[in-house]
């Protein structure tokens, strides 16, 4: 990876400033797409924009994919219609639908119309069809296909003259006249079996396989359980679609779970270090609103409570360890439930069972931090039993209530088609600080009736 040091950026930025473009395609020339992509971020976009138009086309293709969506949304709306589609040509299929799809309905048609292949374009337009969350949205159609009757040497000749056209080959697909997936098939077959009549008596049959329709998540899981490179898509009767590759899944998997860590820190988009103030600050602002009114309604709970903390003062020592363990528990609990559907080792069937689980373990966890706090208010306030019973009781009350609330919503919110992962942030910890209050409020209420 090349290091971009201040001196490195001083001296290009003179060679922009001074329009030296002999020197500064020296510069790019010298450089990975990724690691010019990497470089667009040190630059402003007047900068950027610059050395972008001095790269072929090819290498402006590549370069346009290795931008994060953000730098490459600013880029493609300073570039007319049809430099877009002279790149678009150069890219899968899969990568064009992911530029093509940033873009408004009406640059989409202009720029599939400039496009000069008209197979490829068709295929953009196919593709964009699909939900971007599923297989279809993810797949391309770059693959080598040939027909099960083919004899070896005729095999061969299709596949070099497909070839010409696909920069890697993963596998070849093999399908009957119908264009139904047979099978997949080896490119050591060539070598041991030279002579063989026709392919089908040697290709593997049976290819893990995956519908168009397909959530994304599933995919990922897929090519994680059968270790695959690549994966072919089918429709409902099983002729093949397209395929899709793990550097397809790698990318998608990672942006997953970077809007699942900001979900669950309570920011409510998708958001960078290196976005605006106000961006940042609007993806910010609604959970910590939503935190202040939660705050206020505790307030509201405690201003009913006022007259037994002026009873008992005791009791208000305790607050921050009922609400703070609550929340502990019930982002514990959520956790291991988010985790569990992210990775395919908890099934949404599985409802009744994992609740049950939780049960048993909130059980445990309450009776040791119960137990643990009785001690402590047994030695710390022998003689305020009510008080003593009533942070226990309490405790012990809502750790089971954060708990089971802990797996339950992850589990709806999963049901109802909601992103699980919110159950894991804010979400969780406001409800379990406010019901635990109000749980504390009843119990200790209840005690000093009883206790005096």
């Amino acid at each position: 990876m090349k290091e971009f040091t201040p001196e490195y950026l001083e001296s290009l930025r003179d060679i922009i400033h001074n329009q030296d473009t002999d020197r500064a395609r020296r510069e790019l020339a010298e450089l990975h797409p990724a690691d010019i992509a990497e470089l667009y971020q040190e630059l402003d976009l007047d900068e950027a924009e610059f050395l972008y138009k001095l790269l072929d086309e090819e290498t402006a293709a590549d370069v346009l994919m290795e931008l994060d969506e953000d730098d490459r949304l600013k880029l493609l709306e300073r570039m007319p219609t049809e430099e877009i589609a002279k790149q678009i040509e150069h890219l899968d299929t899969d990568d064009a639908v992911d530029v093509i799809q940033q873009l408004d309905e009406e640059d989409r048609d202009e720029i599939l119309s400039h496009i000069d292949d008209v197979e490829q374009a068709g295929d953009i337009i196919d593709l964009l069809k699909y939900d971007e969350d599923t297989a279809g949205g993810l797949m391309g159609t770059e693959m080598i296909v040939v027909n099960e009757n083919m004899s070896m040497p005729e095999c061969i000749k299709e596949m070099r003259t497909q070839a010409e056209e696909i920069d890697e080959i993963y596998y070849v697909y093999v399908v009957d006249n119908d264009y139904k997936l047979k099978g997949i098939f080896p490119l050591q077959k060539m070598i041991t079996h030279p002579s063989v009549s026709k392919i089908k008596h040697v290709m593997e049959t049976d290819p893990v396989t995956v519908k168009a329709d397909t959530p994304i998540d599933e995919v990922a899981l897929d090519f994680e359980k059968y270790d695959l490179v690549a994966m072919p898509v089918v429709d409902s009767i099983g002729r093949l679609l397209g395929r899709i590759t793990v550097d397809d899944v790698m990318d998608e998997v990672r942006e997953s779970s970077e809007r699942d860590y900001q979900l669950a820190s309570g920011i409510s988009s998708d958001v960078d270090a290196d976005d605006s103030i106000f961006a940042q600050t609007k993806a910010r602002i609604p959970w910590l609103l939503i935190g202040i009114a939660s705050g206020i309604l505790a307030s509201v709970i405690l201003g009913g409570f006022e007259e037994q903390l002026h009873a008992v003062t005791a009791l208000a020592l305790f607050i921050p360890i009922i609400g703070g363990t609550g929340g502990n528990v019930g982002v514990q609990a959520s956790a291991i439930v988010v985790q569990g559907l992210a990775n395919g080792s908890l099934e949404i069937g599985e409802f009744a069972k994992q609740l049950g689980k939780e049960v048993l373990i909130g059980l445990l966890n309450a009776s040791v931090l119960s137990a643990v706090i009785l001690v402590y208010n047994l030695i710390m306030l022998p003689s305020n039993l009510a008080v003593t019973l009533s942070v226990a009781a309490s405790l012990f009350t809502v750790v089971m209530f954060a708990s089971i609330l802990g797996s339950v919503v992850p589990l709806t919110l999963e049901k109802l088609k909601i992103n699980p992962a919110l159950a894991t942030g804010p979400f969780i910890q406001i409800s379990n600080d406010i019901i635990g209050l109000l749980i504390y409020v009843w119990v200790s209420g209840l005690c000093l009736k009883i206790f005096g």
